[in-house]
């Protein structure tokens, strides 16, 4: 038999413990492979990637949806070929965001609207938040602006207000001809060439001119669309009261009929003046025969072309006058005018006129500024029938008379203040 060794005392611990380490486990072949060592650290991004675009997510919406600092509309102009960046800072001075530039530039990118940015003014609502002034911006609704344009101007007159106005932009190259252009309240984007202002003025015109012509009384005495403009407005700038606008036109229809000549004051203006529209003075005696080719009381039949630009009322009143038989008109004393169909009694409501306007002197505190003008006047300066009262009306709304074949009485004013003009010698 085998000795065995001698067993040396141990302590319980000494006797639990291995009297050798073993070697760690060699890893796998599979696990050191380089792939999978790749796609490990693959899914580690993605896993942080989606933790991050969650954040992001929340985060983004969060601005997106977040009620904005304004406390009331606002409108902001964002300037052409401003850049996004440019877009977020002016934003940000007015008030309409309070995000930092980067975000609102990542919330562009976010709804796919890098390249949809359009300049322009736009007006944002209280609180409006991110996403709806983006959106805003996007839909390119711009502030549209509200210009008016009376009845009865000339085309330089209107030329000087689109002039005057900030709103547009650029020149106009060439005068619109007298009567293209239609009277109207047309809304315009700040910024707009004054040049498309006109073509828009014109483009609608021929569209009113063409519906009102088809539309016409078949025995007008106007033959042609350009021929009712120009009677248009002689009637434009007669009255300015809708009431009476189709019965002046038939008083110049019916003297078209007869061979009478139209003897309008406001010819004689525009025969004077031309597109400058006013006199800035009474018209003199010597005016009233005075030779030019729009002085209806020199030549025969129309002028030859408008004096200004009547609007579409004008237009269809003369196109369907009232059925009468009318010759003559003269102011009433009420801003309204007295029609007659016989030069008697014409004369007739010129008396009650120059009574009226007597009796509105005697009780004047003070002398008007200017004389009462003669209403009902011959072309013969030794003449003289009557005045206009001196009151307080539009510039359409002034005396005016239709003359008699043997004695021509003078119509329409001589000015646009609205102060009955003056006949000086």
């Amino acid at each position: 038999m085998s000795e065995r060794p001698p067993i040396s005392p141990r302590s319980p611990r000494a006797a639990l413990e291995p009297e050798q380490v073993p070697p760690p486990p060699k890893r796998s072949d599979h696990a050191r492979n380089p792939l999978v060592v790749a796609g490990n650290a693959i899914i580690t991004i993605i896993i942080v990637a989606m933790l991050g675009a969650g954040g992001a997510y929340v985060y983004g919406r969060q601005a997106l949806e977040a009620p904005g600092p304004l406390q009331e509309e606002k409108v902001v102009n964002i300037p052409a070929r401003a850049g996004k960046g440019d877009i977020a800072e002016a934003l940000l001075r007015e008030g309409v965001i309070s995000a930092n530039r980067w975000v609102f530039i990542g919330a562009v990118f976010a709804l796919k609207a890098s390249s949809e940015l359009k300049p322009g003014e736009y007006l944002f609502q209280k609180n409006a938040n991110l996403r709806d002034v983006i959106g805003t911006i996007v839909e390119g609704k711009v502030v549209q602006h509200s210009i008016t344009i009376p009845e009865g101007l000339t085309s330089e007159q209107i030329v000087a207000r689109l002039t005057d106005s900030d709103i547009f932009t650029g020149s106009i190259r060439e005068m619109p001809r007298e009567g293209t252009l239609l009277p109207e309240t047309y809304k315009f984007p700040r910024g707009t060439p004054r040049d498309q202002v006109i073509q828009r003025m014109q483009q609608l015109q021929k569209r009113v001119l063409a519906e009102v012509w088809e539309r016409r009384n078949a025995d007008i005495p106007a033959k042609t669309p350009e021929q009712l403009v120009t009677l248009a407005s002689i009637v434009e700038k007669e009255t300015g009261r809708a009431d009476e606008r189709s019965r002046v036109a038939a008083v110049f229809a019916n003297r078209l009929r007869q061979k009478m000549k139209l003897q309008s004051d406001p010819t004689i203006i525009y025969g004077i003046v031309g597109g400058k529209g006013t006199l800035g003075r009474p018209i003199k005696r010597s005016e009233i025969q005075q030779p030019s080719p729009y002085n209806t009381y020199v030549v025969e039949g129309l002028p030859p072309g408008p004096i200004a630009n009547p609007g579409r009322a004008s237009l269809e009143a003369t196109a369907n006058p009232a059925r009468t038989r009318d010759l003559f008109f003269v102011a009433d004393g009420t801003g309204g005018h007295a029609f007659t169909e016989t030069y008697d009694a014409h004369q007739k409501n010129v008396s009650k006129l120059r009574a009226l306007e007597k009796a509105v002197q005697n009780d004047a505190v003070e002398p008007p500024e200017e004389a009462a003008a003669p209403a009902g006047a011959p072309a013969d300066p030794a003449a003289a029938t009557g005045t206009s009262p001196a009151r307080p009306a539009p510039a359409k709304q002034r005396a005016r008379t239709a003359p008699a074949p043997a004695a021509p009485a003078r119509q329409g004013a001589a000015q646009s203040t609205g102060t009955p003009p003056v006949v000086q010698q």
